[in-house]
């Protein structure tokens, strides 16, 4: 019988790529830890370092969430004023 594969998310491969970074442990005391065969902790490590500039040539995310948000309530207050105007006004004309 086949064993499932086993699927890893990509923060459990980034934690592990730092851990190995950081060579606190060796690679077989992370294998183990992890339960993860050595070969995959060296390529996720590999990866992890030749991707890692792409962090810094994105632009962060917009931290201005609360300034954001007033603005979207600001503009669902603006709409509905209007769709109210409108209702009324094709009241009034018989529509």
């Amino acid at each position: 019988m086949k064993a499932k594969r086993r699927k890893f998310t990509a923060a459990f491969k980034a934690q592990v790529a730092i851990e190995s970074i950081k060579e606190r442990d060796s690679l077989a005391d992370l294998a183990k830890r992890y339960e993860v065969h050595p070969n995959m902790i060296s390529k996720w490590k590999q990866v992890f370092i030749e991707r890692s500039s792409e962090i810094f040539e994105t632009a962060p995310p917009e931290e201005n969430f609360e300034a954001e948000r007033e603005k979207l309530f600001a503009k669902i207050g603006r709409l509905e004023v209007e769709r109210d105007w409108l209702k009324k006004i094709s009241k009034m004309a018989g529509l």
